[in-house]
């Protein structure tokens, strides 16, 4: 095993001032300038981006100095991707040495791209795994050099080939490997059992209130003391809560102290790792409450009742965050599914948490169409079908006889 930092860690004076240049070259017209354009020409995220942004995709002034003409943004592609940008040694050495191809489990974040450089330059076959399902339309341009493009559902695919340029031929529809993890059933054992860690009761009702991401929910914590208030005036009579702050919310304790110390009231911590966990929560829970992103997906999966908020509790008039998180081009057929109930006003969560409960299977259907259409084939085998589509590529007779 090794590692990125090692492998593209500069080890000259020389090295480090090429890597310095490009650098600087990238942040003019490389990474972020070429994701700005992405978003400008197609109109994704229109309505979020802005000067500052604290996400950095959506940072306006990330656009880079050039005009925004075609010629020029083809231009800026091109040298993007070219095979002779900088590749530090130590990593050019060791895909020569070492590789008979390149895999990527995302292939678009900036990281990746010293990778794709020596893929080229080396001419190894590269598969390319397109990681969600909002970052072919948003998340920047993706390379056209690799051989095979693996994405989770038909909308990729078709995303993939008008806004890059990639042919169908070349893509390869996988499903979602991480509903592999949802597809297992977990018995209600296992869930009671977690409750009770979580400190509550597993005989009585329970809503998972998951958080976004402090760039996305910056008034998150107002929407956590509201709801905390509902809940202490009567609703704690009838149902639990455990809240879940995003796997990248650092602010997470000051952000969620309020519904700190309550009986019957939960906090998990900020975590990447307890994905077990989370697939117990999603089978069992009577609800899920949250505003946008992956979790709305996972909830789906789960085939549980979701509440997707569209407003900012305490949010000074004329800022609107929660809403303009579910406008994106991916959220389109989402939107459109009826899967899940909308919250324009907090008293529309408490109605459609109460209408959770007491019907929760009544949008049922809809969450099976919306999880078929959005997410695709949910078996079990996703992860199966990704390892033979790299399989395929790797295993051809000419890649091997390039060992």
């Amino acid at each position: 095993m090794l590692y990125g930092e090692e492998l593209t860690a500069p080890l000259t004076i020389r090295e480090r001032a090429f890597a310095r240049v490009d650098a600087a070259l990238d942040r003019r017209l490389g990474y972020y300038p070429l994701a700005m354009r992405l978003n400008y020409r197609h109109g994704f995220h229109a309505e979020r981006m802005q000067p500052g942004h604290p996400n950095w995709m959506l940072d306006t002034d990330r656009d880079g100095p050039l005009p925004r003409w075609p010629v020029l943004e083809r231009g800026m592609e091109r040298w993007f991707f070219s095979a002779w940008r900088h590749v530090p040694r130590r990593l050019l050495a060791a895909m020569r040495d070492d590789c008979c191809g390149l895999v990527l489990s995302n292939v678009q974040p900036a990281s990746a791209v010293p990778f794709l450089a020596a893929a080229r330059r080396l001419r190894l076959p590269v598969v390319a795994h397109v990681a969600s399902w909002d970052h072919t339309v948003g998340k920047g341009v993706i390379s056209p050099h690799c051989e095979l493009y693996v994405v989770q559902n038909r909308v990729m695919e078709d995303d993939l080939r008008r806004y890059h340029g990639i042919e169908p031929e070349r893509v390869r529809v996988t499903g979602w490997p991480q509903t592999d993890l949802f597809h297992r059933a977990r018995p209600r054992a296992r869930y009671e059992e977690l409750v009770r860690r979580l400190g509550l009761d597993p005989s009585r009702r329970l809503v998972l209130v998951a958080g976004n991401t402090p760039s996305n929910a910056p008034y998150e914590g107002a929407f956590v003391e509201r709801l905390l208030g509902w809940w202490k005036g009567g609703a704690h009579e009838r149902v639990q809560l455990v809240f879940r702050p995003h796997p990248r919310d650092r602010r997470w304790r000051e952000r969620f102290a309020a519904a700190e110390g309550h009986e019957g009231v939960a906090v998990q911590e900020a975590s990447y790792t307890d994905i077990e966990g989370l697939a117990t929560l999603l089978q069992h829970v009577d609800a899920v409450v949250c505003n946008a992103g992956t979790i709305l997906l996972d909830a789906l999966v789960g085939d549980r009742p979701a509440v997707c908020v569209l407003y900012d509790e305490g949010a000074p008039a004329g800022e609107s965050w929660a809403a303009k998180n579910v406008v994106g081009k991916h959220y389109e057929e989402l939107a459109a599914s009826g899967a899940f109930y909308r919250a324009g006003r907090f008293e529309e969560v408490v109605a459609g948490i109460e209408r959770a409960l007491e019907r929760p299977d009544e949008l049922a259907a809809e969450r099976r169409r919306a999880v078929a259409q959005v997410v695709g084939a949910v078996d079990g085998r996703a992860a199966e079908r990704v390892v033979d589509a790299i399989s395929e590529v790797v295993s051809r007779p000419s890649v091997e006889a390039s060992r």
